[in-house]
């Protein structure tokens, strides 16, 4: 019988995480201008954006009829009672203001959803100190 132990994502990062859209230049001056990600390269309908220690790959779709949306993408924001005034002032129509979901003794964690152009759900979350 084989070792299987080593054969589990437990434990591992995430290298990228990607979204569809339906045009890469609306797509592309969303997330570099409006978002302000720093952009890496396009290539074959594809652009890619740096998140610390990973990418963020968004993909013409290659049909009308292919889906986009369908996961959300949290982006860490313990600045969320700033950032999303800034984000706002840049276009970001975020559908409320940031709720708590959590309060700790110390900290308490705060989300605020928004779409991109082409519907993508994405949202800041961030653990703010009290």
């Amino acid at each position: 019988m084989s070792d299987t132990s080593s054969a589990s994502l437990a434990g591992r990062g995430l290298q990228q995480v990607g979204l569809f859209c339906r045009d890469t230049s609306r797509a592309k001056d969303f997330y570099a201008n409006v978002l302000g990600l720093p952009f890496l390269f396009e290539t074959a309908g594809m652009l890619f954006f740096q998140l610390k220690d990973m990418r963020l790959m968004i993909g013409k779709t290659q049909s009308p009829e292919q889906p986009v949306g369908g996961g959300i993408v949290y982006f860490d924001a313990p600045d969320i009672d700033t950032l999303g005034p800034a984000l706002e002032a840049r276009g970001v129509k975020f559908h409320g203001p940031a709720i708590a979901l959590q309060e700790m003794p110390a900290h308490v964690l705060k989300l605020r959803s928004f779409n991109d152009p082409d519907g993508n759900a994405l949202a800041l979350m961030g653990l703010v100190p009290k």
